[in-house]
């Protein structure tokens, strides 16, 4: 479904009913990226009402030459928050820049997140002043390789650490179909003038009490996971993990893990209520 939101088509779905979570997805990606690995950890939850938006200029959400920076962009998603739920507390699930963005509206309305989720986050907006490990590959299925034409999964083979046909199969579904709808040319002159706040997101006023779950891939060669242990002193209720034979697509990659961790995080939301 659609909202306008600041004269801008923003393109969002909206699932099940209960305590809002709002789900922000990675960097030229769209929706899809999230509800893939978060639906079916709701599988017999009904106590979660799921809100995933398209950020500006990717998925089908509208972009616009006057979303120049990243402080921009998260006034626009705060505004699409307080248009869906207004006055309504909330949590935050956000994946590599979503994740960054996550911290945004931590930091510009601390007292309405009842709980924050980060996935592989951008830590340092900057990438070359990011701490990240070499590319490698754990898993290679030779024989599905052999059928995969090199030019249909360049993405996939630069970032995945395991190499097999289940790990593709939802890469596509979740990431490829995401990546092919974005507006390449509003991104790359955004990534390049503003893809960073103009503010310290990790100078908080004071410390966040709510459950927080930081999950970090140990090969992860976009964010790595090293810079992300400078933020956890803001968090007095954090579960830290970094998960061997994972990447930036750790979700895909530890699905099980990830399926355990995260609804372990849920259940300790569920002790706040």
């Amino acid at each position: 479904m659609d909202i306008n939101i600041n004269n801008l088509s923003i393109n969002y779905e909206d699932i099940g009913q209960g305590k809002p979570i709002v789900m922000i997805h990675g960097f030229v990606t769209d929706h899809q990226l999230m509800m893939g690995c978060m639906e079916p950890i709701f599988a017999g939850r009904d106590s979660f009402r799921r809100i995933y938006i398209d950020l500006p200029g990717m998925g089908k959400s509208e972009s616009a030459d006057w979303i120049t920076h990243a402080d921009v962009m998260l006034d626009i998603v705060i505004a699409f928050i307080n248009t869906i739920i207004p006055n309504e507390n909330f949590l935050l699930a956000g994946e590599s820049y979503g994740g960054y963005l996550s911290r945004g509206i931590l930091y510009k309305m601390p007292d309405r997140v009842d709980g924050l989720l980060m996935i592989c986050p951008v830590i340092i907006a900057d990438s070359s002043k990011r701490t990240v490990p070499e590319h490698v590959v754990l898993v290679k299925d030779q024989e599905f390789l052999n059928d995969l034409r090199t030019e249909e999964s360049e993405g996939f083979r630069s970032l995945s650490v395991i190499y097999n046909k289940p790990v593709y199969e939802r890469y596509t579904n979740e990431i490829t179909t995401g990546i092919s709808l974005a507006d390449n040319i509003f991104l790359s002159g955004y990534r390049e003038n503003g893809y960073g706040f103009t503010f310290d997101v990790d100078k908080l006023d004071t410390k966040f009490t709510e459950p927080v779950l930081l999950l970090l891939g140990s090969q992860d060669s976009v964010v790595g996971y090293k810079d992300a242990w400078s933020i956890l002193d803001n968090f007095t209720r954090a579960t830290f993990a970094v998960i061997d034979r994972a990447g930036h697509n750790l979700q895909l990659e530890q699905e099980e893990v990830f399926n355990c961790l995260v609804s372990e995080w849920l259940r300790r939301v569920d002790e706040m209520k």
